[in-house]
């Protein structure tokens, strides 16, 4: 029998029985991340002196601002080093409710506001603490990775709507309200979204409010982690602004990762009713803790200072969009939609699948099409049925122009390669 990948005998800790036994059932209703699947591969093979470009990961190449950093370092030689309060130190918290209330015309108070370890983590806590076994969360696809798998752990049932690229990308009121049963208790709304940076109007979400508005025991959870990586002069707006008479039943999920470029600083948020963000401190108080103090410092320093970088960043990655979409969409058996913000594409790879690769392997489905691309081409991006819409790939084009073209070039000799 093979070895779990996180059993006891894979750490190299000695006990009796079968690992496969020891492990939680839990454990056993998720994956590893693809993406980072996909992250640790390219950095194998980097460190193997081999020239692979990765567009696997969802990180900004820009560096976090000067300013923010200075504020982190500041913090270290004022000895903030202790713990702080379990979900956010005050100063923090002040920050990101002045946060909510300018870009988002949200009045959260202080005590309504969750600081974690990520927005990942955000997601977690919120869903474990309210999921029950056989509770469902509807969740559109394509869909971030992670979302399934938080659900699966917290002993819910996913409920998966398919919105192709037909419709770019974005469920329909008529979808979402067929998908709504008695067990619904969460929908989950990413915009702009992970994997296929569909954006969401106000006027689209007000439409999907109104379904919501008819379901009394449903609540919203928007991720908005995106919110400033918006093109073409799109608005965004988050469904609590849109909707206000859903306040009472929504979780407004940001954080300061993707805008600020502090993937590693791992600090997420989010503003709701009381009584839940009680609950996610409550869970909080018994896994993590607080997040580092010295990283809080650094969030509030991005959230209150100088933010007209924000746009210039935007800009940059407005530039690379339509790169990638322009490239890709030149290479036979590739449609490449073109987002409204955050920095992925999701193309369709239909055109492909079927065809045979040089040395005469059928492509049968979008994860060995990826495989291909990185074999031969030495290009790395995930396939998209680890999003749960395929035949596609996510690229993440937050990297450099010169990076991208090398990287599009590849790819479209690697398709001039299958018959």
């Amino acid at each position: 029998m093979a070895t779990p990948v996180y059993s006891a005998a894979a750490l190299s800790i000695p006990i009796q029985g079968n690992p496969m036994t020891f492990t939680s059932a839990a454990l056993g209703r998720i994956k590893p991340s693809a993406t980072l699947v996909m992250t640790s591969r390219v950095l194998e093979l980097k460190a193997k002196g081999i020239d692979v470009i990765g567009l696997g990961a969802g990180e900004p190449d820009f560096d976090t601002p000067d300013f923010v950093k200075d504020a982190a370092i500041e913090a270290i030689r004022a000895g903030k080093t202790k713990y702080t309060n379990v979900d956010g130190t005050a100063e923090l918290k002040q920050a990101i409710a002045a946060k909510f209330k300018r870009d988002n015309g949200l009045d959260y108070a202080p005590n309504q506001i969750s600081v974690n370890v990520g927005g990942k983590h955000t997601l977690f806590n919120a869903l474990v603490a309210t999921i029950d076994p056989g509770d469902e969360v509807i969740i559109p696809a394509p869909y971030w990775v992670s979302y399934p798998d938080i659900v699966n752990f917290a002993g819910g049932t996913p409920v998966i709507i398919r919105a192709g690229a037909d419709q770019a990308y974005k469920i329909t009121p008529g979808q979402l309200d067929a998908a709504i049963t008695p067990r619904t208790k969460w929908v989950l709304l990413n915009s702009p979204s992970n994997p296929t940076g569909a954006a969401y109007s106000a006027e689209e979400l007000k439409a999907l409010a109104e379904v919501i508005r008819r379901h009394p025991h449903v609540w919203v959870m928007a991720d908005d982690m995106y919110e400033h990586i918006v093109y073409d002069d799109f608005k965004f707006a988050t469904i609590a602004e849109v909707a206000p008479d859903l306040y009472d039943r929504t979780l407004t999920v940001n954080g300061c990762s993707k805008a600020y470029s502090m993937t590693g600083w791992r600090i997420g948020f989010a503003g709701g009713p009381l009584w839940l963000i009680k609950a996610m401190s409550k869970l909080q108080s018994q896994s993590t803790s607080n997040p580092c103090s010295i990283a809080q410092a650094a969030a509030t320093a991005a959230l209150t200072g100088d933010q007209s970088f924000l746009k210039d960043r935007a800009r940059a990655f407005q530039v690379r969009r339509d790169l990638v979409v322009d490239r890709l969409n030149a290479i036979p058996g590739i449609s490449c939609p073109k987002p409204e913000g955050a920095f992925y594409v999701y193309p369709d790879v239909t055109g492909l699948i079927g065809k045979k690769t040089p040395a005469g392997l059928e492509i049968q489905n979008d994860e060995m099409l990826i495989g291909y691309f990185l074999d031969e081409g030495r290009v790395a991006a995930v396939h998209g049925g680890a999003f749960g819409v395929e035949p596609a790939f996510r690229v993440s084009y937050a990297t450099s122009e010169s990076i991208l073209t090398t990287a599009c070039d590849r790819i479209a000799e690697a398709v001039d390669g299958l018959r």
